[in-house]
């Protein structure tokens, strides 16, 4: 009997698991890759709003007002449900050698794994 050339079955079974393998873990990668880049994205949004407020607050040059700047925001035309929370804490007294104010901006939103935060001391005259 002539022995035939070509695969068996069973190489042909073991290419196709390999195949698959190597398919499915593609697949994996490349959605862990696309959650990834939409996440940073939404992460580095909120991160910009927080410090334009915090440039704002530092931009201000009348140290008695920067109490306005306490307020709760949404409405963000390209951040569609993100609001951005700002709070101004008064640490010590008028004239003391303690007297600065305590600035912080939080931003949330949907797709944030955390909010985020940032803060700022601006110190009294």
């Amino acid at each position: 009997m002539r022995r035939r050339g070509g695969f068996t079955l069973i190489e042909v079974m073991i290419a196709l698991v390999i195949l698959t393998v190597a398919l499915l873990g593609t697949a994996s990668v490349t959605g862990w890759f696309v959650h990834t880049v939409a996440t940073s994205g939404r992460s580095s949004a909120a991160s910009q709003l927080a410090a334009d407020r915090i440039e704002e607050v530092r931009l201000q040059p009348d140290y008695g007002v920067l109490e306005s700047f306490a307020a709760s925001e949404t409405g963000f035309p390209s951040l569609q449900g993100f609001t951005r929370v700002t709070q101004v804490v008064h640490v010590g007294g008028t004239g003391m050698a303690t007297d600065y104010k305590k600035i912080t901006v939080t931003v949330t939103g949907p797709g944030l794994t955390a909010p985020v935060s940032r803060t700022v001391s601006v110190a009294a005259p």
